[in-house]
């Protein structure tokens, strides 16, 4: 009988970690879509029905133009706001366009 208790046991901590996987696969892939111009809930769609394929996805994924990922790189601000970044980003365009 300590057999079959011993068995669930080991069972029971093994689907504990592939549940905190498949949860920390979900925040990845929806912290990787936010930053790369899509949106959260999307990513975290990816991450609770694909779990670890679901946030490589996103990290193959191309960030839109103008996308925090794409302004600011995939962890940090760089110390300016995105809003900073993307006037910047629209004045060097005009001056492109006027001469």
């Amino acid at each position: 009988m300590i057999d079959v208790f011993d068995t669930l046991a080991v069972i029971g901590a093994k689907a504990l970690w592939l549940t905190y996987l498949w949860l920390a696969s979900a925040i990845a892939a929806s912290y990787l879509s936010h930053r790369k111009g899509y949106g959260e809930k999307l990513g975290l769609a990816f991450g609770l029905l694909l779990s670890v394929i679901g946030a490589v996805i996103w990290l193959i994924w191309p960030a839109r133009a103008d996308s925090r990922w794409k302004l600011q790189g995939p962890f940090g601000s760089g110390g300016k706001t995105v809003a900073e970044l993307r006037a910047e980003q629209h004045h060097v365009h005009e001056q492109d366009h006027q001469g």
